[in-house]
């Protein structure tokens, strides 16, 4: 388990994907009863060839990015951000900047984007890394399906037994 001070926190890789909002999602759910907070994290860095962008500047490439991590935020909670959970915005790329944060989190949180098909049995290189070489544990979430239930049962309620299994008398 991690160290330090930042063990109480879960730290969710948003990257604006369906995935990546529902991983905000089932972090604060899993935040509220363990009395941790939830860092959002958008990742950037400096895409290969960055001399074409750099006419551009760098601002732009950051502010994409910060866009990208409040439309998440907006998508995954509406105008009610709930008060344990906080955006950071963070320059690396997502793989290395994920594990290292990794070190000092009590839980990372990524989601799996499916494709259909024999792709939707892949994890993408991010996902795959953190849950390869992260220091704490991780959770994969996919991104909600037509049959996914958005709010799931408390564990207690899941494991209760049909009236009808439960013998007379007992």
């Amino acid at each position: 388990m991690a160290t330090g001070a930042r063990r109480g926190t879960i730290i969710v890789g948003v990257d604006g994907s369906a995935a990546s909002v529902e991983a905000l999602r089932q972090a604060q759910r899993l935040a509220l009863p363990l009395g941790v907070s939830v860092e959002a994290w958008g990742c950037w860095d400096f895409p290969a060839g960055f001399a074409a962008y750099d006419a551009m500047g760098v601002d732009g490439l950051a502010h994409t990015v910060a866009d990208g991590l409040h439309n998440a935020m907006a998508g995954a909670f509406g105008s009610q951000q709930p008060r344990n959970v906080h955006t950071k915005l963070v320059h690396g790329a997502p793989r290395p900047t994920l594990i290292e944060a990794s070190k000092h989190a009590f839980l990372l949180v990524v989601g799996r984007r499916g494709h259909g098909g024999f792709r939707e049995l892949l994890l993408g290189s991010v996902t795959t890394a953190c849950v390869a070489h992260a220091y704490c544990p991780v959770l994969v979430v996919p991104a909600p399906g037509p049959t996914m239930n958005p709010q799931p049962r408390p564990a207690h309620a899941s494991a209760a037994v049909p009236k009808s299994r439960i013998p007379e008398g007992a």
